[in-house]
């Protein structure tokens, strides 16, 4: 166990126990330690008496009465002492002694068993215990650096100092100082023209030593303390003493420090400053940036120019989709980063003291909220609106292509049909031709009556395409009108030869009936296959699966009908085979063909033929179009059950993340009601995460810890019972007082209240959000520098002037922060101004906004 010196305390370097371990064990040791202290202390005293006139010789006598002491502890002190006694008689110097002992323990100072008589007899290590004490309080202890004090604030102070030099590396009070660099290198980062560092040698100490000895007394006022001979001769030298003799260097230097000090501080005040601005400018250019877009895009989306062809609105889709796709997004994230930089700029405003940032007329976040909500109004019209011009345009292009396959089909029908009802062959016809003629007439009437039906469905397409208005309107209305004419044409040229071929009817004998009959038969038959090609190769539109049963079903009924049709053909064409036997029988004269009609049996069943290979590729088209409603059902009701997931899941991210997002609107799909709920999630997250950035930065600016912050948090959740993220006035006077403020219940605390809410509220709307509270909170328990601060910063670079120079800023600061000062500070008009002189009070005040920059 270590052993207790009763004077000096444990491992005092004075102390016989230390003398000891340290090699003075012999009493030629001790004389030889004490004589190196005692030149060291006595050098530290008489470099502080000097300032009042006198010295000492011998430290051991010449304070021994208690007058120099007491006049040196004033002078080291910058205090007035009691009145020394100037009696020469024992009691005075005792007196006097304990004054000065007395004036050393209410610093704080607690003197271990050294007593006022130990140092009026002499006492040699008394003596010098007493003067280390003082050394350690007067020189060394209020060394602060960095949070660190006393012995380890002037160690870190000389590391620092030091740092750029090459063979020096200062970790201790003794050996680190034995080549000499070390001090020569503290004289050269603060005085560089008193020594050349450049041709010092590490191997030559004591040139060393003696240059650095020799240049602080004669240009640095510090007393030869040291001596280069017992450093050099010494495997530890003292550490106490050259501690002393380094706390001079610090002193000396101390006024660089604080213009240092001062730089530093301006550097810092003018760096929040420059940083500020450029976030001002990065925000009103992005949100003009965001502005004009939106402003360019509202009249595209509230184009309502619909296109004639479904290509082109097809395109326009395509269009709306790479908007939404490609160009809405980026504009989202933008939308959202101006939102967290306003936010971020106002909490590095509020943090520095300045005035809070207004944007420009019509760029606040406000404003573009209201502009994206038109933007977002503007969008969904555009949908629907592409949407239901889309299935306008189908139901046109379905509507148009079957009035031109009807149209094809009669205008191909009527073809020549005209030449034949002007025909006058029954003037010079035989008896059998004119009843000929005359039942091919009935049997055109017949199919002339067939076709009323196509004629009617014409029509009545081309009616519905002009009220729906097809853009191709008028040459529909042409092709209808020629055929609606035609047909009048025929009806009245049919019913004129129907009167004729009636007036010679009394002059024919029989016609074949057999011929008749099959031309009877066959037309309606030939009619209705048409009319079952033309059904089986129509083209279909459907949107669900009950529609396409629906068409399966009507395809079903008409298969059933398939087994009479057929019995119907084979009946036409055994009549045929009898007309063929009657003819090949009775050798009757004929031209080989029906003159009653052109249908023949070949056509007939070429035209059977086609009807059945169209029933089974009918089949295919509505098994298939019926599998594809299927995997459509399939999807819909996929994207209903994922929509039902992702819809609530947003819901409670969005509820968890912040409690201001905004309802969806009720009008909105559900792929829109996930969109929108998507890009505000997106929104609120970021919005939650720059609020814990803005946290985090008031705690780490405001010097607030942790566990404060987590006070402040949970006594605002305590009192928000809503969960609306802000607190009501009274909520907010609650809170308080649970935080330990004193607001009591007069007329006194309702002013200190009132104030209290025109900091946190300065739009007096009654409610208190978090990061107010904070910052209110991070106000009350935190420091933050100040103009006045600055101001005083500046007046150390200026040496106390009431101006600063330009040469002064560029000495002092960094390049670009010195030019900053100098282009923004006005000319200095006081009455001790010079040419130049520039006014850094004004210039202060204006950094925290209380004037005009």
């Amino acid at each position: 166990m270590s052993q207790k010196c009763r004077i000096y305390g444990i491992h005092h370097p004075l102390c016989p126990l230390h003398l000891q371990q340290k090699g003075y064990s012999s009493r030629h040791n001790n004389r030889v330690y004490f004589e190196r202290a005692d030149e060291t202390f006595t050098a530290w005293c008489n470099s502080h008496l000097r300032k009042a006139g006198t010295q000492i010789e011998n430290i051991e006598e010449d304070f021994r009465d208690g007058l120099k002491l007491m006049l040196l502890l004033e002078v080291i002190s910058g205090e007035r002492l009691a009145k020394p006694e100037r009696g020469k008689m024992r009691v005075h110097k005792i007196s006097n002694v304990n004054k000065a002992l007395d004036f050393i323990a209410s610093k704080g100072v607690k003197l271990v068993s050294i007593g006022a008589e130990e140092i009026v007899d002499g006492n040699a290590k008394m003596t010098l215990g007493m003067i280390w004490t003082i050394i350690l309080r007067f020189a060394i202890q209020d060394i602060s650096v960095e949070e660190t004090s006393a012995k380890e604030g002037l160690l870190l102070w000389c590391q620092r100092k030091t740092a750029p030099y090459k063979n020096v590396n200062i970790q201790n009070f003794h050996i680190s100082w034995k080549d000499g660099l070390g001090f020569c290198a503290l004289i050269h980062r603060h005085r560089p023209e008193l020594i050349d560092y450049g041709k010092l040698r590490k191997d030559d100490p004591m040139t060393n030593l003696n240059t650095a000895f020799d240049v602080a007394e004669k240009y640095l006022d510090i007393p030869k303390m040291l001596d280069a001979e017992d450093i050099v001769g010494t495997a530890r030298p003292d550490e106490k003493a050259i501690m002393t003799y380094v706390s001079s260097f610090y002193h000396a230097f101390s006024g660089a420090q604080k213009a240092e000090t001062a730089a530093n501080r301006i550097c810092k005040v003018l760096a929040v400053n420059q940083e500020n601005e450029q976030l001002m400018e990065d925000y009103e250019k992005l949100a003009s940036d965001l502005l004009e877009w939106i402003r360019r895009t509202i009249p595209w989306l509230e184009n309502r120019m619909p296109e004639n062809t479904m290509q082109a609105m097809q395109q326009k889709l395509e269009d709306f989709r790479d908007y939404r796709r490609l160009h809405k997004p980026p504009k989202v994230q933008e939308k959202c980063q101006l939102e967290i930089n306003f936010n971020t700029l106002q909490t590095k405003l509020r943090l520095s003291n300045r005035p809070a940032f207004m944007p420009s007329e019509g760029k606040m976040v406000s404003d573009i909220n209201n502009a994206w909500g038109n933007l977002e109004g503007a969008e969904k019209g555009y949908e629907e609106w592409l949407l239901n011009e889309i299935r306008r345009l189908e139901r046109l292009d379905h509507l148009a292509e079957k009035f031109r396959q009807k149209a094809a089909i009669h205008e191909a029908w009527t073809e020549g049909k005209e030449d034949m009802l002007q025909k006058r062959d029954y003037e010079t016809a035989s008896l059998s031709e004119i009843k000929a003629l005359l039942k091919k007439h009935e049997a055109f009437e017949s199919d002339l009556a067939a076709h009323q039906d196509r004629v009617e469905q014409i029509a009545a397409i081309a009616q519905e395409l002009n009220e729906l208005d097809y853009y191709d309107s008028p040459s529909v209305n042409a092709r209808c009108q020629r055929i609606c004419d035609q047909w009048d044409a025929l009806g009245a040229l049919t019913q004129k030869r129907s009167e004729a071929l009636q007036r010679t009817e009394k002059l024919l004998e029989t016609i074949d009936q057999l011929y008749l009959e099959f031309a009877k038969r066959a037309a309606p038959f030939n009619n209705w296959m048409e009319g079952a090609m033309e059904d089986l190769q129509d083209t279909f539109i459907v949107h669900t699966i009950e529609e396409i049963q629906g068409l399966s079903a009507a395809h079903e009924q008409f298969k059933a009908t398939l087994p009479e049709a057929d019995k119907e053909r084979l009946a036409i064409l055994g009549i045929h085979n009898e007309i063929a036997k009657i003819v090949q029988t009775y050798h009757v004269n004929i031209a080989g063909t029906n003159p009653y009609t052109t249908i023949n049996p070949q056509e007939i069943n070429a035209k059977w033929d086609k009807v059945r290979q169209l029933v089974p590729q009918r089949d295919q088209a509505l098994i298939e179009e019926h599998a594809r409603q299927q995997n459509n059902e399939r999807l819909r009701r996929q994207f209903a059950n994922q929509a039902n997931v992702i819809g609530p899941w947003i819901q409670t991210k969005m509820e968890v993340s912040s409690t201001l997002t905004l309802p969806l609107p009720s009008s909105f799909s559900p792929l829109q009601h996930i969109r929108v709920g998507w890009e505000q999630l997106l929104t609120t997250i970021a919005r939650t995460i720059n609020e814990i950035e803005n946290q985090i930065l008031t705690r780490d600016a405001k010097g607030i810890s942790q566990e404060q912050l987590n006070e402040f948090r949970a006594s605002f959740n305590h009192f928000d019972r809503d969960h609306s993220g802000t607190l009501g006035a009274e909520e907010f006077k609650a809170c308080l007082i649970s935080l330990g403020f004193d607001i009591a219940n007069d007329a006194q605390g309702e002013n200190e209240f009132s104030r209290i809410m025109s900091i946190v509220d300065p739009n007096r709307m009654g409610l208190v959000t978090f990061q107010a509270f904070i910052d209110f909170m991070s106000r009350e328990t935190a420091d933050t520098d100040t103009a006045d601060q600055v101001m005083a910063s500046f007046k150390v670079l200026a040496g106390d002037k009431n101006y600063i120079l330009a040469d002064e800023l560029r000495r002092e600061l960094p390049p670009d922060q010195a030019e900053y000062c100098i282009a923004r500070m006005a000319p200095y008009t006081g009455p001790d101004g010079v040419p130049g002189a520039l006014d850094y009070m004004s210039f202060s005040t204006a950094l925290y906004g209380e004037s005009d920059l």
